[in-house]
């Protein structure tokens, strides 16, 4: 079974293109926000996806309203931020072909 593992630079490859969908329309704060304010806001966010009216407005809409949680946002962005020389030589040569 080994021969079907993948290559860790092609998988971290992937994370970063396939990455966008994910992060749809994130909401994002300024450097150096305090984590007070930006614990205020993510609690704020959650309630407001969480509100029925706006889930029934959303539904009558046909719109999309299914974002993934903060903390595996934040991971992702971490995870696709940090990425090593030869991943960031494979995006360039994808690009720019």
């Amino acid at each position: 079974m080994e021969k079907y593992k993948t290559p860790d630079a092609i998988r971290r490859l992937a994370v970063v293109l396939l990455s966008p969908g994910d992060f749809g329309r994130p909401v994002i704060g300024p450097p150096g926000m305090s984590p007070e304010r930006t614990k205020v806001l993510r609690d704020a966010f959650a309630k407001t996806m969480n509100d029925p009216e706006l889930l029934a407005e959303v539904k009558k809409r046909e719109w999309e309203a299914n974002g993934l949680p903060v903390e595996e946002l934040e991971a992702l962005a971490k995870e696709v931020v940090v990425q090593p020389p030869e991943v960031i030589e494979r995006m360039k040569k994808l690009f720019t072909s």
